[in-house]
């Protein structure tokens, strides 16, 4: 009987594990959202309206060091020269969200 129940608490772990949505995901739909209240101001597009020369276009994201989630998600957290912080604006799923947001369209050509 112990095998018997052990088999099936193994079986649905790994079909959890294997059909279950990852928790962590990112979630880009959302983070369109987000990112249209509150970065598409300065960045509609993936351009950039005060420094233009630093677009959200992959080549720049590239070009600055800016071309993963955790570059991203540091840069919108802390914020860095023109860009303000929104640490306490936004919460971590939420910057998660954006940064997964701006990488998918940046390789989707903006």
């Amino acid at each position: 009987m112990k095998k018997i129940i052990c088999l099936v608490l193994l079986g649905i772990t790994v079909f959890t594990f294997t059909f279950g949505s990852p928790a962590l995901a990112a979630d880009t739909a959302s983070g369109a959202k987000i990112f249209s209240a509150n970065c598409a101001s300065c960045h509609m597009g993936g351009k950039n309206l005060v420094k233009a020369n630093k677009t959200l276009k992959k080549s720049d994201l590239e070009k600055y060091g800016l071309n993963s989630e955790q570059a991203i998600i540091s840069q919108v957290t802390n914020g860095k020269n023109a860009m303000p912080a929104f640490r306490g604006r936004l919460k971590t799923a939420q910057i998660e969200n954006v940064a997964a947001y701006v990488l998918e369209q940046a390789d989707q050509g903006w």
